[in-house]
């Protein structure tokens, strides 16, 4: 596809803003590394943890072109069984926002990460706080606790948001969704096909051999 043989000129972008392993940039507290996008300890990998091409989505809870991406990202992950998924919370769309990525980072110490952010992605009406602790609760979420274990991390969890935000704009991205695929940068929506695509061209470029 010609769009992915433009967007492998960009498999060097990582390096380019200092996202080479050992490179920083921006804020000497939260160096922007290569692990740190695509690796973060504070956010828990779904699809494959071990899959050998890693996609990385900057999203919104109330964007709805991250919750038709959403459906689209988990099938392809089941299906080709070796894609690691990572969420980043980039809530820019309001205090709402905040309060959903806040409490779904929050389920994470109860082990209910993966319920709670399918959960509140899929909603199909307008967010609310009220709205947001019940779809919790209805994913099996305890939410007194999750709000218990917010207030008892808070910090780190806002140092996590700060680095979603962060690392979003050193990347350039102006909006959400967007993705880093593998070592490709990806502003925007793709279809099932250009996901797919993607991912196989991401496989390739990190082949032995390849020269990228």
């Amino acid at each position: 596809m010609k769009l992915f043989r433009h967007l492998a000129v960009l498999a060097t972008l990582l390096a380019s803003i200092g996202l080479a392993p050992d490179a920083s940039a921006q804020d000497a507290a939260n160096p922007i590394t290569r692990d740190a996008v695509l690796r973060d300890p504070e956010i828990p990998a779904m699809g494959n943890p071990q899959g050998d091409v890693t996609v990385v989505e900057w999203f919104d809870y109330q964007c709805p072109y991250c919750k038709k991406t959403a459906p689209v990202l988990a099938r392809i992950a089941r299906e080709d069984g070796k894609v690691r998924l990572v969420h980043k919370d980039w809530p820019i769309f309001g205090e709402v926002s905040f309060y959903a990525a806040r409490m779904v980072l929050a389920a994470k110490y109860q082990g209910k990460y993966a319920a709670a952010h399918d959960a509140v992605i899929a909603a199909p009406h307008k967010l609310s706080e009220d709205a947001v602790r019940q779809l919790l609760a209805e994913a099996g979420v305890d939410v007194v606790r999750a709000s218990t274990d917010l207030e008892a991390n808070r910090k780190a969890i806002e140092a996590l948001l700060e680095r979603n935000n962060q690392q979003a704009e050193a990347l350039g991205f102006n909006g959400t969704p967007s993705f880093i695929i593998g070592t490709f940068r990806v502003p925007g929506v793709l279809q099932e096909a250009g996901f797919r695509q993607a991912i196989a061209d991401a496989r390739r470029a990190a082949a032995p051999g390849s020269g990228k």
